[in-house]
């Protein structure tokens, strides 16, 4: 990410802190005041892409997803059944040990 970019995205996050409309006039006004030579189009790019939206949802929100959808329930007349199939159909492996391969730590 270039130092412009890096700049219009926190010109568009110090906006959204204090709670100022992220226009394109007040994210060229921020990096002016920062120092930073901007292209005009992006200022236009940001304001359209964040607006309406509530940034500070966006970054509370970020490492979220949607809730996996629950698995269907089996009829319960076949309850029983169905557990009891479940249960047979899952044996528990054995574990497997490396003694008798003739391997060891230091060998």
């Amino acid at each position: 990410m270039s130092v412009a970019e890096k700049a219009i995205v926190y010109a568009s996050l110090i906006l959204a802190d204090d709670n100022v409309e992220i226009t394109a006039d007040n994210l060229a006004t921020i990096t002016k005041a920062a120092n930073v030579q901007i292209d005009a189009i992006y200022f236009d790019l940001f304001a359209k892409a964040l607006a309406g939206r509530n940034i500070s949802d966006m970054l509370m929100n970020v490492g979220s997803a949607a809730a996996a959808p629950a698995a269907a329930a089996p009829a319960a007349g076949d309850a029983g059944a169905a557990s009891a199939a479940a249960e047979a159909a899952a044996p528990e492996p054995e574990e497997e040990s490396d003694d008798d391969m003739g391997f060891g730590l230091f060998d």
